[in-house]
């Protein structure tokens, strides 16, 4: 039967194989309760071994050393071996699997070991389809079994999709996120998912315990400040997006954050509190700079976004909440100042984590149709610019935000400016 063992295969460790010939060992890290191995170093032949580079975050890091496996250069004949005992879910004496491959070392009694083949030009088995050139196995001295392999070829990250998703125009655009709390890192993390490439960090606070249950973060980060932590698991998860931190309030260091939007493309907003939320609508549109807003409302009830683009026909944040008034609606936004839960902030926010996340992500996804649409992406059209949605309703609030049924959603458009908005007007 097929044997539970995986093999992970370096792309290093694949181009030295594939410029040498013959066999060579292999050096690997293994765990047995886990049944995985990652191949540590490789020689040719009786060659000295040569160490490869290893991620100091993956969990093999700290697991024994083993000198004892061989990788070897075979013919078709072992490509199509390791197809066949894997449809059959079958195993192999190791005296035929010699005969085929007559430079495979026979295991010690008692004693197994892990090989890797490579076949240069294995044979099709449908038309335009090759059997895997790569194959993993577990010899033993009685028999040998297929293990499966797992091969880092440096096409893992979101670039590979390229032809499937923009990600070469992704690439080129930046992100000022502003608040990395709950919604905001789910965001932050969510546009990192999407290829974009480059993000600014934007909050002034640490990460502290009560943060824990809502935040992409864990308790091994507490204590930082939010937007340093944030760009080290940034960093370390999605490599391809490059993150800048920087501890500042929006309101005390406005001119810092100025220059921050002059170069970049779009911002979210996910920031706690009424006057944040108005100094970064007046700098967006200042700037002229489409800006992304994100929030629940009562204790979590509601999920709000709203996008504002710096267009003409299109109010500030300060002129929607206006209209909401006028039109005799309710304006949420002075409940955006009681903070957590009970209208401080010590107390742990009513609003559950995968609901928070829920909220970052989908604006994340307005933000990046946003920047697509823009270059001409047409699939990328949203319905509107604002969307409410229901999480947890209680239709207790007035609309916009009446829904009664979780996970309904409901798109309004923005309205236009007033004539006496000192942002729109100036814009």
């Amino acid at each position: 039967m097929t044997s539970p063992w995986l093999v992970l295969l370096p792309s290093e460790a694949m181009e030295v194989i594939d410029l040498s010939y013959g066999w060579g060992n292999l050096t690997c890290r293994l765990s047995i309760p886990d049944s995985t191995a990652l191949i540590m170093a490789i020689s040719n032949e009786d060659s000295d071994r040569v160490k490869l580079n290893e991620a100091p975050e993956h969990f093999l890091t700290v697991a024994d050393w083993y000198p004892s496996g061989y990788w070897y250069r075979v013919d078709e004949r072992v490509a199509v071996l390791a197809w066949q005992l894997r449809a059959q879910d079958s195993r192999l004496p190791f005296d035929d699997f010699q005969s085929i491959l007559p430079a495979a070392f026979p295991p010690k009694p008692g004693s197994w070991y892990l090989a890797v083949t490579y076949c240069e030009e294995p044979p099709e088995f449908r038309e335009g389809e090759r059997l895997p050139k790569w194959n993993a196995w577990r010899i033993t001295p009685d028999y040998v079994e297929p293990a499966m392999l797992d091969i880092q070829t440096g096409a893992e990250l979101v670039t590979s999709l390229e032809g499937l998703w923009p990600a070469k125009l992704l690439e080129s655009q930046r992100a000022l996120v502003i608040g990395t709390g709950s919604i905001g890192s789910a965001a932050a993390e969510a546009l990192a998912s999407y290829g974009i490439g480059q993000m600014d960090l934007v909050d002034p606070d640490r990460l502290l315990f009560h943060n824990v249950p809502r935040h992409v973060l864990g308790r091994g980060d507490v204590g930082k400040m939010k937007v340093d932590a944030l760009h080290e698991h940034l960093s370390r998860e999605w490599p391809e997006t490059k993150t800048s931190p920087f501890p500042l309030d929006v309101i005390e260091n406005a001119d810092f954050i100025r220059p921050m939007l002059d170069i970049s493309d779009i911002v979210v907003c996910t920031v706690d509190g009424v006057e944040p939320r108005r100094v970064v609508s007046h700098l967006a549109r200042r700037a002229g700079k489409p800006v992304v807003f994100a929030c629940v409302l009562g204790d979590g009830q509601y999920g709000e976004i709203l996008r504002i683009r710096a267009l003409p026909e299109v109010g500030c944040l300060d002129c929607q909440r206006r209209r909401l008034r006028d039109t005799g609606q309710m304006d949420p936004e002075p409940t955006l100042d009681r903070g957590y839960g009970e209208g401080t902030r010590h107390n742990p926010m009513t609003a559950v984590g995968g609901d928070l996340h829920l909220i970052g992500s989908i604006a994340a996804k307005i933000a990046i149709a946003t920047l697509l649409r823009q270059a001409g992406e047409p699939g990328q059209s949203l319905e509107d610019d604002n969307l409410v949605l229901a999480l947890r309703p209680s239709g207790s609030f007035g609309p916009p935000f009446d829904a009664r049924r979780t996970m309904n959603m409901q798109w309004y458009a923005a309205t236009r400016p007033y004539y006496d908005c000192p942002s729109c007007h100036h814009a």
